[in-house]
């Protein structure tokens, strides 16, 4: 169900993005109907962890991808350690993380990435992650990645210091 008004024409009109207080910066301007790529910039806190993991839940929503499904849970908890590790682990003070979601239709595939400024600390490898021992206190984020998501890694932010990590989720079609 949606409570979006529609224009009078009939045809729907998809309204700009708003500001949120604890967002950074919407990058980009409301998308086409077919267009299924979200990116936004949000501060390098745990609340702008938050808001960026609903931000994404809401967005796949809207994308034919609904609450309470499988993948919908999948995706959303990826978005969810992901944006957790560039807060932990990627922050630089001053410096925001961006997210970004895109769903391409054929193969169906969610590629959800998350880039950061920190340049100095990078994540394992695929090949490279390792269950952690029983009294370590972390390191099951990237494992949880592994597990959920089709494949994953991360590359150097080309546009700047730090990294992107990116995952993707193959789909079945709808």
């Amino acid at each position: 169900m949606t409570s979006k008004p529609r224009s009078p024409g009939g045809t729907h009109q998809h309204p700009r993005p708003v500001q949120h207080p604890h967002a950074a910066t919407v990058v980009g301007t409301a998308p086409a109907p077919h267009d299924h790529t979200f990116r936004m910039q949000f501060t390098s806190t745990p609340r702008g962890a938050r808001l960026a993991r609903r931000l994404a839940a809401h967005r796949l929503d809207e994308w034919g991808i609904p609450y309470g499904t499988p993948e919908h849970e999948a995706i959303v908890l990826i978005v969810a350690e992901l944006t957790s590790n560039a807060v932990r682990h990627g922050h630089v003070p001053g410096r925001d993380f961006r997210l970004r979601l895109h769903v391409t239709p054929r193969p169906r595939t969610v590629r959800v990435e998350v880039t950061d400024a920190r340049t100095e600390r990078v994540p394992p490898r695929p090949a490279a992650v390792r269950a952690p021992g029983g009294e370590d206190t972390g390191g099951r984020g990237l494992l949880l990645v592994a597990g959920l998501a089709s494949r994953w890694d991360w590359h150097p932010r080309p546009d700047g210091p730090g990294k992107t990590v990116w995952a993707e989720c193959a789909m079945e079609a709808p």
